[in-house]
């Protein structure tokens, strides 16, 4: 109830701030927004709930789906956490289970994929998740290392993670559809004075501009906060195993490796993914490494 509650403050909270943005616009330039409902304009109530029905529309599906599309997309072999085979299977699933009471969250679906050495939580909820580990993290890293891993995702799934991401995607997204649809009947009307009923070359064009070039720099938003909520997770997992030191050696241990890419859907709820831009999903191992160490 409280995701769906902060679900839907955002909401709120999103249309509230669209609405001061075009206040302050107005004063900035003197442009009438007012006219946008007049002949031949837009209508800004419909084009914010436009707005938000496009930001939010993908981003709440993704989620819905993210454990389906992950075992598909990943070729996750699910464990029956309630019979697992003896060995390898048993240790996971008592691990997380372990490491998921003490989180506080439901017991997640729990399963192993082919690949080079990475791992990923994903989930519609903190108490409907899946964590899944590939076979060549289980290869390359001991059990106290794969446990840290493993503490790593359980702590994306407390913290919310999933959905917190497909709050600040959707935001951002709505902004992006809103700005470039505004600012694009602006070019249309205020500078190349057309005066054709419906939107003219200078609405489209100017749009789709600008939903690419404002995209990417919401990509960078969203990349921001992913690599934010990855100190959280690595602060949560040296939480979970009592001492950060595990945590560093399996940071030490990846810094060797080639880990592999995760798809999109759940690449910023991985153990590790692309560093050294802007549009990293995750802050550099050094960078985690030195922030455990300083209890950060």
């Amino acid at each position: 109830m409280k995701r769906i509650a902060l679900l839907i403050l955002t909401n709120i909270a999103v249309v509230v701030m669209l609405g001061i943005v075009l206040n302050v616009v107005s004063l900035l330039t003197g442009l009438n927004f007012g006219q946008m409902a007049g002949a031949g304009g837009l209508d800004i109530a419909a084009l914010m709930v436009f707005s938000l029905v496009v930001g939010f529309a993908g981003s709440i599906i993704s989620l819905l789906m993210s454990k389906t599309m992950a075992k598909h997309s990943m070729g996750v072999q699910m464990i029956n956490v309630d019979n697992p085979a003896p060995g390898l299977e048993t240790w996971l699933v008592d691990v997380v289970r372990r490491q998921a009471d003490k989180a506080g969250v439901a017991m997640p679906e729990v399963g192993i994929y082919e690949g080079e050495p990475n791992a990923f939580a994903t989930g519609a909820t903190k108490n409907s998740s899946m964590v899944a580990v590939s076979t060549g993290l289980l290869r390359l890293m001991n059990q106290k290392e794969v446990e840290a891993v493993l503490a790593h995702e359980m702590s994306h799934v407390a913290n919310g993670d999933m959905v917190t991401m497909t709050l600040v995607q959707g935001v951002v997204n709505t902004f992006v559809v809103f700005i470039s649809r505004v600012v694009g009947w602006v070019v249309d009307r205020q500078i190349l004075r057309n005066e054709e009923e419906g939107p003219g070359v200078g609405y489209y064009v100017t749009s789709l501009v600008l939903d690419i070039a404002l995209g990417f720099l919401a990509g960078m938003v969203v990349a921001w906060f992913s690599r934010h909520r990855e100190y959280r997770a690595d602060a949560g997992a040296a939480n979970i195993m009592n001492s950060p030191e595990p945590m560093i050696s399996a940071l030490q241990r990846l810094g060797t490796m080639e880990p592999a890419e995760l798809p999109a859907s759940v690449k910023g709820l991985g153990i590790s993914g692309g560093i050294g831009s802007l549009m990293a999903s995750h802050p550099s191992i050094e960078d985690r490494i030195a922030a455990l160490r300083n209890g950060r």
